[in-house]
């Protein structure tokens, strides 16, 4: 039986992860906390792994109040540039803690990313469009910015020139942002909860790539793998695949 603990327990994503921990068999939920909660109680409630769905402001503090106990950690906040891991990293280095940071854990969302990575070397254009509901903070979204690294990636290790793009005048934002050299547009609008479509295009043909999560308990399995296999893997585990 592991112990789990949340923090974030009372926001969308905190509370479904409080209901499939307590709906587990093999797991067992010793806490589940939110803003103004102490983080001692977690050593007091001998956790063993945390899942963290709080925000990008307050996950750093609770990622080095965790190593330093040696509890190991699921993120699924967002906001990790290279400085931040850097420093997780760093810390890692005196901590028996395994940390996964997943900035998708739909399954579907991360066989997405494996697609588009694969595609990516093969079509001469390249963008991604993420669409979310209005609620979220940051922009563009962990996902769609992992997804055109990777992406980048492939298409330099495949030798491709730069995208043709004829556009001489536009309004700031139209062309969306660059990630890499890949252009991602965010969409913010009532109604949705997470989606993503990468679309590619050569000559005579395009290939879009698209997914959809239509509710947050479609997370829940990837968390789970999460939660069950950061036991096992300590220091820093970038990404949900590697445990697939």
């Amino acid at each position: 039986m592991i112990k789990v603990a949340v923090l974030g327990s009372r926001g969308r994503m905190g509370s479904e992860v409080v209901k499939a921990v307590t709906d587990a068999s093999d797991l067992e939920l010793v806490a589940a906390l939110d803003l103004g909660d102490s983080l001692d109680t977690l050593v007091t409630a001998g956790a063993q792994v945390v899942v963290d769905f709080t925000t990008p402001d307050s996950v750093m503090a609770n990622l080095e109040f965790l190593i330093k106990n040696n509890i190991n950690a699921v993120i699924g906040t967002t906001g990790f540039d290279e400085a931040r891991i850097a420093k997780i990293k760093d810390l890692l280095k005196s901590s028996k803690s395994g940390v996964l940071i997943a900035p998708n854990f739909a399954i579907g969302a991360v066989l997405m990313m494996e697609f588009a990575e694969k595609a990516a070397k093969y079509f001469e254009s390249a963008e991604i469009i993420e669409l979310h509901h209005p609620d979220k903070v940051d922009a563009p979204s962990g996902t769609a910015a992992r997804t055109a690294e990777l992406m980048t990636t492939a298409r330099k290790s495949a030798g491709l020139s730069s995208m043709p793009d004829a556009t001489t005048t536009s309004l700031d934002g139209a062309r969306g942002a660059m990630v890499g050299e890949v252009p991602v547009h965010s969409i913010r609008l009532r109604g949705l909860v997470a989606h993503q479509e990468v679309l590619l295009g050569g000559p005579g043909e395009t290939l879009s790539i698209r997914h959809d999560s239509l509710d947050r308990a479609g997370f829940m399995p990837g968390v789970l793998l999460g939660v069950r296999q950061v036991v096992s893997h300590k220091g820093l585990t970038f990404g949900l695949e590697h445990f697939m």
